[in-house]
């Protein structure tokens, strides 16, 4: 390391570049980005990056992995140290404290006292160590060769100790800073109204009543929208004759965020999206709706395309961008204000890798182009109420998921406590993925039957009642960049995840067949771990009497003060559980499968094991990709293992269903731990995602579902709906039909869209964040020829159902009718006999 004279030799120099060239340090990467170009790399030089001009563009993002990998890795080792950066901290630390020793009164060991007791909290650790991270930064940049920074690093990798020294006097709560402000703000009624109210967990079975009010007005809106889209009359249309439709889209990233805006602009287009009552997402299906009910789009899906095209061509973690948006107003303030209330409202909070994601997501998808036409109100999911209040868009569902590892308990701190090895063996069989769903209205568990108001999530509770801070004023609500970071953090994945992800390349190599199998053997461990922590949030079930709560609430759960949240594409990349709950009455779903191979992963039969075992009345059995496994036996018997007499009985029903939930899983996954095979199955997936015309489903797939009573022979699987065969349709209309499952997988379409293969194009790798403008057009109008290869079929199943919710009204009122008239009759007699 340099002395210190060698220090400020550097600072002089830097200073001196700063000055004298401020082009190279800001003009190419926004000329870059104003013409859609992607940034150069991240370990370019400038004779790299010359040379690489005339190159061709992959379309990739060149710093996609290394970017993120350094901005991450070097804040949460700054934050979480290792050995040789605590030595280093140890020697500095022990010269500041002989000089204070030899400078230090009876008031400076008092604030020294003050400040010990203020750094162990959450915000004040936080403060701390970032301090640290901006001495180091400084430190270390100074330590570097002018001629190696040049040579291999990029000339704005000079700007990151400036950077990051300004982020951290921002973030302290110095008088007139970035935080102090935000602060000031969180406590202002005006600013926060929900900060006035106290809130409590809603135990019940039914839909909050803000949601009941949405779909009565929005039942009034969508007659309106079924004449058109069946053109029919208007005041035919009864409104209890119109069928209730929901949307949802896969997890996938920024595949699915592109490719689901393209498959909704196709929908609106044709006149459903106007008849839709509920959308679901996860993960980037989730980026969608926040999108989709934003000021940024203004619930315009072409406007929504022009903002992908504008902000998808620059990396989330790209440096200059990501310190100019979280350093520069207007929007460091937005974009810091869920780190700063999380972590300075709750002493206990934790601040990790995803919540650093979700700023650096919000800052690449919240922040329109031009960045002056920001809004405040997009950065809180319970403001989207105003977009839905009179039933004039469709509510939107996000999903999330918590793992479920019996025998592993978290306690306050949320530091994990490994349980004996019984309890371990009873974890392996017993661990599940809880699902919790956020609308504007409300923040949601079904496991539970219990949930709190969206405007209160951030909160801790205490038996059933929110807890108010010291101060004595709530915290504002959870902000949409750490829910953006939640809803697509797929990294937080467990080991099994991630292995399934190389696992057909492990099995294609020569002699690697033995290590495949040795880690076929720990898949059951490894389904128990995950590598990267999830987000964490107050829990609203700590403390309250797990009697009051459902029978399938995880005996634990309100034990733990907090809880974690992840992906819930880790349980099922289609969000379809959220639409069963009782209440909303589905009558058609349409399932968007922008997923990173729709075959293979077969999310449509995990769904369907879902159904089964919660005995979900009128769904399709035995719907998703054609598996020869499944006989009628089969299909009887997982039947009536759903099935409950008691509630002593359902309880061991559903313990016995959470046992078979990943044997089941792994079934509706071919490709995964079953055969060396591996590799084939995954060649084959692709080729039937390549060639739709050689696989068992098409574009578009539907399914209907009975509520008829079974007998004792055994149901056969719900046969797929197809144009040709009119006697198949007579199930849609038959009296007993069920559910109507509409599955429309992103698939190549070479004869409409050439250039773009979802099982073969790179840059729609769900591990990719740049796109350009004319990838994002390419994606987009994939997914619209798709559903025009589908769309008389969807139009001739939504007729079918009106026709025979029609039809079963009339005759319910015919013999109310009759019934009426027998009784006048039997009671007053028929004066003409």
């Amino acid at each position: 390391m340099r002395t210190s004279q060698g220090a400020h030799a550097w600072r002089r120099r830097l200073l001196f570049s700063l000055r004298g060239k401020p082009s190279h340090l800001h003009s190419p990467n926004r000329l870059g980005t104003a013409y859609g170009r992607a940034p150069r790399g991240f370990f370019s030089s400038v004779k790299q990056r010359e040379r690489g001009k005339a190159g061709p563009r992959t379309g990739r993002g060149p710093v996609a992995l290394p970017s993120f990998l350094i901005l991450g890795g070097l804040l949460i080792y700054t934050l979480y140290p290792g050995d040789e950066l605590r030595h280093a901290r140890r020697v500095t630390e022990a010269k500041e404290r002989l000089r204070h020793q030899r400078e230090a009164s009876l008031d400076g060991d008092q604030c020294e006292k003050d400040a010990h007791q203020h750094d162990v909290t959450a915000w004040g650790s936080f403060t701390k160590r970032f301090e640290d991270l901006s001495n180091v930064t400084d430190i270390e940049w100074s330590s570097l060769s002018d001629k190696l920074v040049n040579f291999i690093l990029p000339e704005w990798s000079r700007q990151i100790p400036r950077q990051i020294r300004k982020l951290q006097k921002e973030l302290s709560l110095t008088h007139g800073s970035l935080a102090d402000q935000i602060w000031q703000e969180a406590h202002d009624p005006f600013i926060n109204p929900e900060i006035q109210y106290s809130a409590s967990v809603r135990i019940s079975d039914d839909l909050c009543e803000d949601e009941k009010e949405f779909l009565s007005r929005r039942k009034r809106v969508a007659v309106a929208a079924l004449a058109r889209y069946l053109d029919l009359n208007e005041d035919d249309i009864n409104p209890a004759d119109v069928p209730t439709i929901a949307m949802c889209g896969s997890g996938g990233g920024l595949r699915a965020l592109v490719a689901g805006t393209g498959s909704l602009l196709a929908c609106q287009e044709d006149g459903l999206f106007d008849c839709v009552t509920y959308t679901s997402g996860v993960s980037g299906s989730c980026w969608l709706q926040s999108l989709y009910h934003s000021s940024i789009t203004k619930r315009r899906l072409e406007r929504l395309v022009d903002h992908l095209k504008a902000r998808l061509g620059v990396h989330i973690a790209f440096p200059p961008a990501a310190f100019s948006s979280v350093t520069t107003s207007p929007t460091n303030k937005l974009l810091l204000s869920s780190m700063v209330e999380k972590l300075r409202g709750d002493p206990n909070a934790d601040f990790g890798l995803v919540d650093i994601y979700g700023i650096l997501l919000a800052a690449r998808l919240l922040v329109p182009k031009g960045e002056l036409g920001i809004d405040d109100k997009d950065y809180k999911l319970s403001n989207q109420r105003e977009y839905i209040k009179y039933g004039q868009n469709p509510l939107p569902i996000y999903t999330a998921v918590r793992h479920e590892i019996p025998g592993v308990v978290a306690d306050a701190t949320n530091s994990l406590v490994t349980a004996s090895d019984e309890a371990k063996e009873i974890a392996k069989k017993e661990g599940w993925f809880q699902w919790y769903e956020i609308t504007p209205y409300e923040f949601f568990c079904e496991e539970f039957n219990a949930g709190i108001p969206t405007w209160a999530l951030g909160r801790r509770f205490n038996n059933g009642r929110d807890v108010p801070p010291e101060s004595g004023i709530h915290l504002p609500e959870i902000r949409m960049p750490i829910l953006m970071g939640i809803f697509g953090s797929a990294f937080c994945a467990t080991l099994n995840h991630y292995y399934r992800e190389i696992r057909p390349l492990v099995t294609n190599l020569t002699g690697f067949s033995t290590l495949d199998e040795m880690i076929f053997g720990y898949s059951e461990d490894l389904e128990k771990v995950h590598p990267f922590d999830p987000a964490t949030i107050p829990n609203f079930a700590y403390n309250i009497d797990p009697s009051k709560l459902r029978f399938t609430t995880p005996t634990n759960i309100h034990k733990n003060e907090y809880i974690q949240l992840m992906d819930a594409g880790m349980s099922n990349n289609l969000p379809i559980y959220p639409l069963l709950r009782p209440g909303r009455d589905i009558d058609v779903v349409v399932a968007f499968d922008a997923s990173a191979d729709t075959k293979t992963d077969n999310w449509l039969s995990v769904a369907d094991g879902y159904a089964r075992q919660r005995g979900i009345k009128g769904w399709p059995v035995g719907i998703g990709w054609p598996k020869g496994t499944d006989t009628p036996e089969k299909i009887e018997q997982q039947l009536d293992q759903a099935q409950a007499k008691t509630p002593a009985d359902a309880d061991a029903k559903l313990e016995q269903a959470q046992q078979e939930q990943a044997a089941h899983e792994a079934e509706s996954q071919p490709s995964q731990f079953k055969t060396n095979s591996a590799g084939e199955e995954e060649t084959k997936a692709k080729h039937m995602q390549s060639h739709p015309e050689d696989s068992e489903l098409g574009y578009c797939t539907i399914w209907v579902g009975s509520t008829e009573e079974r007998s004792s022979e055994p149901p056969p699987p719900s046969k797929a709906l197809t144009s040709t065969d009119d006697e198949s349709w007579h199930q849609v209309s038959a009296a007993k039909a069920g559910l109507a499952v509409v599955y429309l997988p992103f698939l190549a379409n070479p004869s409409k869209v050439a250039d773009v293969d979802p099982a073969q194009s790179d840059f729609l790798s769900t591990w990719n964040f740049v796109y350009t403008p004319e990838q994002v057009d390419s994606v987009v109008a994939l997914a619209r020829a798709n559903y025009d290869e589908g769309k008389e079929q969807i139009r001739r199943c939504v007729r079918a159902v009106y026709e025979r919710k029609k039809r079963i009204r009339e005759e319910a009122e015919a013999a109310a009718k009759h019934e009426r008239r027998r009784k006048l009759l039997r009671r007053e007699g028929d004066h003409f006999s």
